[in-house]
C-alpha cells in the first residue's frame, strides 16, 4: 500500500532527528508540554524549539493550545502547551517491530515437531528468544544476586530499546506503554499476546528475575502484558482484543 501525501508529509517532518526527539519526549509524557520544556529537554533554544514544534503542528503530528501544563498552576497568561494528536499515524510511530515477530512465526514453522500444535511451536520459540536474550543481558551485566528491583530495572532498560516504552506503575509493576506487534495484536490478540508474555517470561527467566512474573494484563494504550515483581501472581486469561487498540 502507498503513503497518501498526509503520510509523506508526517514523515518528512520526522526525518529531521532533532524533530523526531522533540515528537517522541512529548509522546512520551502524556500530557501537554511547553516550548521551555522541550528547548531544555533536547538542548536547544526556546525559540528554535518554537520553530521546530511549529513544523510538527503543521505536519499533523501534534496539536498546539495555551494552556499550564498539568500540575502547574500559575498566575498570568497561560504558555502554549504541546501534545500528539489523537490518530498516530502507522509509519513506525509508536515504534513497531514486526520483524521481530515474522521471525518468531517462520522459526516455529520450520522447527515444528511432530503432532505439537502450530500454537505451541510458536510460544516455545518465543520464550527462547526471550531467554537468549535474557541470559545475554546477565552474562553482560553480571548482577549476582537479582533482586526484584533491580530486576525490573534491568528489564526496563531492555524493552525500551524494544520499542515497548516501560513505565512504572508501581514500585513493583512494570507496565509496557507501547505493543511493538500492534495492529497485529488486535486482529490476533489470543495469539500475539501469548507470544508476548512468553517472550517476556523467558527473558525473565534467562535474565535470572525469577521473582518476577510476566502477567496478561489488557487495557487500553498498553500493551497486554506487564511485569509485576515480590508477589504471586496469576494471568488474566487471553485478551479479547478491545484492550490492544491504540
Amino acid at each position: 500500500m502507498g503513503l497518501d501525501d498526509t503520510s509523506l508529509t508526517t514523515l518528512a517532518a520526522l526525518a529531521d532527528d532533532l524533530r523526531r526527539s522533540m515528537f517522541d519526549f512529548i509522546r512520551r509524557q502524556r500530557r501537554p508540554v511547553t516550548r521551555e520544556e522541550v528547548a531544555d529537554t533536547v538542548g536547544i533554544s526556546r525559540k528554535l524549539a518554537a520553530f521546530h514544534l511549529d513544523k510538527l503542528v503543521a505536519a499533523g503530528l501534534l496539536r498546539a493550545h495555551y494552556g499550564h501544563p498539568e500540575g502547574i498552576r500559575k498566575v498570568g497568561r497561560r504558555p502554549k502547551v504541546y501534545e500528539p494528536v489523537a490518530e498516530a499515524i502507522a509509519v513506525s510511530i509508536p515504534e513497531r517491530r514486526y520483524e521481530m515477530l515474522a521471525d518468531v512465526l517462520t522459526e516455529a514453522v520450520m522447527t515444528e515437531a511432530d503432532g505439537e500444535p502450530a500454537r505451541d511451536a510458536a510460544l516455545r520459540v518465543a520464550y527462547g528468544r526471550g531467554e537468549t536474550l535474557g541470559a545475554g543481558e546477565r552474562e553482560r551485566v553480571r548482577p549476582g544476586r537479582l533482586g526484584a528491583e533491580r530486576g525490573l530495572s534491568l528489564a526496563a532498560e531492555t524493552l525500551d530499546g524494544l520499542g515497548f516504552e516501560p513505565e512504572r506503575a508501581a514500585p513493583t509493576v512494570l507496565r509496557l506503554r507501547n505493543c511493538p506487534f500492534h495492529p497485529l495484536a488486535a486482529k490476533a490478540p489470543d495469539l500475539v499476546c501469548g507470544l508476548n508474555q512468553a517472550f517476556l517470561a523467558g527473558y525473565l527467566h534467562g535474565l535470572g528475575s525469577d521473582r518476577t512474573t510476566a502477567v496478561l494484563a489488557p487495557q487500553p494504550g498498553h500493551c497486554c502484558v506487564e511485569l509485576r515483581a515480590g508477589e504471586d501472581t496469576d494471568d488474566t486469561g487471553p485478551a479479547d482484543g478491545t484492550a490492544c487498540r491504540r
